[in-house]
């Protein structure tokens, strides 16, 4: 379905302001009042209705490491090869990635049908011994699959990474610096790096609670580790800002010019897996609009093509704690006021 900027102007918008989404704004105030929510940044945009609010130890253009929402900006970087007529869909991953299952497709990668695993089963050892991605990517090559691909959804950030690196291999250009290149400099994310660079101190961004994480942080390898920031994971590894995550998100409800084409970037929030157990995008999820993703560390992002809404709250607090107690309720009080 393509959706035209004419047609999303067509459509009603009801009236948005700033006292409306102060119970949002209060449940983020009372996580951190309590001791239980460090640091949050909630952005809402409608229309010309623009509203961004930082909670705890986040300021103004704090960059929190956003986990999955890494996924579709990983994809949207592929799908530019796409674009171009060097990528299809369609072609076999191993045509790219010798000793990989010949039936997995680059379509199946990105949309979380290729049967390949979420994490490694020796996900936790790799991380403990601070490996380099080359090594998740040789290991992802012969892991056994879960189920035949194409037969069903399971998430999976295994295959990401394999997308990524056929981007590599394609354009011969580190995926950090493809991503920068082809998605965060055209749509004006600046403040958005995968991985870490001189610009970006750790120290100055948000610190996850990895505490609260499974399995526990306080190690050298956990989401705080120089390790595990400049790993540069593309299924998870990127920092952002919830003005950045903006840009993005509402760049797939106007898609005109860079990074894609307006037809790719419908074809990526259109359902890719019709018939089987889950709806999907390609890198992104589907409920199915509006569409969107979330992240463990504790992320959120979504726009809805229908009212031309879009909602990112980014935290500290692990998904695994946060999501019933702080997004999801967040996320609601924002969808119904938009709806």
């Amino acid at each position: 379905m393509s959706i035209s900027r004419r047609a999303l102007l067509a459509t009603p918008l009801l009236a948005l302001d700033q006292p409306q989404l102060a119970p949002a704004a209060r449940i983020l105030s009372e996580a951190v009042a309590s001791g239980k929510l460090r640091a949050a940044a909630l952005r809402v945009e409608k229309g010309a209705f623009q509203y961004e609010q930082v909670f705890g130890a986040a300021r103004k253009n704090t960059p929190f490491l956003i986990a999955s929402i890494s996924k579709p900006m990983t994809a949207t970087a592929v799908m530019t090869l796409v674009d171009r007529g060097e990528l299809k869909l369609e072609d076999a991953a191993s045509k790219y990635l010798p000793g990989l299952d010949r039936r997995i497709t680059v379509k199946h990668l990105l949309s979380h049908s290729s049967g390949l695993p979420d994490m490694l089963p020796n996900n936790v050892v790799l991380r403990q011994r601070r490996a380099p991605l080359s090594e998740f990517v040789k290991e992802s090559l012969t892991t056994p699959l879960l189920f035949a691909p194409g037969t069903q959804v399971k998430y999976q950030s295994m295959g990401i990474l394999l997308a990524s690196h056929i981007a590599e291999l394609i354009t011969k250009q580190p995926f950090p610096k493809f991503l920068e290149q082809q998605v965060f400099l055209p749509l004006g994310m600046t403040d958005s790096v995968l991985g870490i660079n001189p610009r970006l101190k750790i120290a100055n961004t948000a610190q996850c609670q990895v505490e609260f994480a499974d399995p526990p942080g306080g190690n050298d390898w956990d989401w705080n580790s120089t390790y595990w920031r400049a790993l540069a994971a593309p299924w998870g590894g990127v920092h952002s800002t919830a003005a950045d995550i903006t840009k993005f998100v509402r760049y797939f409800l106007y898609p005109r010019g860079k990074p894609l084409s307006p037809v790719t970037a419908a074809l990526m929030i259109k359902n890719q897996n019709p018939g089987l157990n889950q709806p999907y995008g390609l890198g992104w999820s589907l409920q199915p609009q509006p569409f969107g993703h979330g992240g463990s560390t504790g992320t959120s992002c979504w726009a809805d093509p229908a009212t031309g809404t879009s909602f990112v709250l980014l935290t500290t607090l692990p998904a695994r704690v946060s999501q019933k107690t702080i997004i999801d309720p967040v996320s609601k009080i924002v969808h119904e006021l938009t709806a």
